[in-house]
């Protein structure tokens, strides 16, 4: 079968809390598809209800991510469009739909959106934390030593950084992330868009202490503010000053670098010139 024939995957992002969020054209879209892949159907009538959208719904979740997406790529290959809705955002952004687009593109089928609202966007443009570069990490897993290895290379991380996290998680996360990354910002964010929108700066301790006596209850961004490039040199030249000069030049020879090259990095690191470099080298 010509890929010309093959019907469309339509990305079609849905209101996080405010229905009055959804664009004309992801109406449009919800109302031409053929059928809808939602990843709760009884949430996604909220929405098709209240704009009278009468297009036939199917699942699409986590717990059947990879076998519906088999179907669905089928009814795609028959030259059916379909509309991939998630419970609120964007679809496929730490979401199950990442599987079926994979799929799409595996098999030639086209891939659009209608675009529109996404959490992690909302959150960081109202937190004030800086967003000319950020990573975003969604969940942590749930795995401990995969967990681990994410808050270490987050503790390193210089960007700000954006989490999701579940109400019955988050003491536990916020404790982590004090313990691997020091008393940083952060702009806790949850109920986005809705009636009781909060987006509260503070620190990782005022935050952590706030939700061992509160409760926390509706799904949160945490957006917290990325290691100081000072910090991340200071820690620089106290691993450089607990080397030899010897031991330094090591370093970098040892990676295949010539030893020319290898001063010279000495040099940058140590904030000295190469020729001091060289009288270290020799006092040793």
């Amino acid at each position: 079968m010509k890929a010309d024939s093959f019907g469309t995957l339509y990305l079609v992002s849905t209101p996080i809390g405010n229905l009055g969020d959804i664009t004309l054209r992801a109406l449009e879209v919800l109302k031409s598809a053929d059928i809808i892949a939602a990843e709760d159907t009884r949430h996604s009538r909220i929405l098709t209800e209240k704009y009278e959208i009468k297009t036939p719904m199917t699942s699409y979740h986590e717990h059947n991510k990879f076998e519906k997406a088999e179907v669905l790529v089928g009814r795609l290959k028959s030259g059916e469009n379909v509309a991939l809705v998630t419970d609120a955002g964007t679809p496929s952004i730490s979401d199950p739909g990442e599987v079926l687009v994979k799929r799409c593109r595996e098999e030639g089928i086209p891939v659009t959106a209608a675009p529109g609202v996404s959490a992690l966007v909302t959150a960081l443009s109202i937190s004030g934390m800086s967003a000319r570069r950020f990573c975003f990490e969604g969940f942590l897993p749930a795995d401990k030593a995969e967990r681990e290895k994410v808050l270490e290379d987050l503790a390193a991380e210089e960007r700000t950084i954006i989490l999701y996290e579940a109400p019955h998680h988050l003491k536990k996360t916020l404790e982590k992330l004090l313990e691997r990354l020091g008393d940083r910002r952060i702009c806790v964010c949850r109920e986005l868009t809705k009636a009781f929108e909060e987006a509260e700066s503070m620190t990782l301790s005022e935050a952590e202490e706030y939700y061992t006596e509160n409760d926390p209850r509706g799904e949160f961004v945490l957006i917290v503010e990325g290691r100081s490039r000072r910090e991340a040199e200071e820690e620089k030249r106290q691993k450089w000053s607990k080397m030899t000069a010897a031991e330094h030049l090591e370093y970098y020879t040892s990676q295949g670098i010539e030893k020319k090259e290898a001063m010279k990095r000495m040099a940058a690191d140590l904030g000295c010139s190469k020729r001091d470099v060289y009288s270290l080298l020799l006092e040793e």
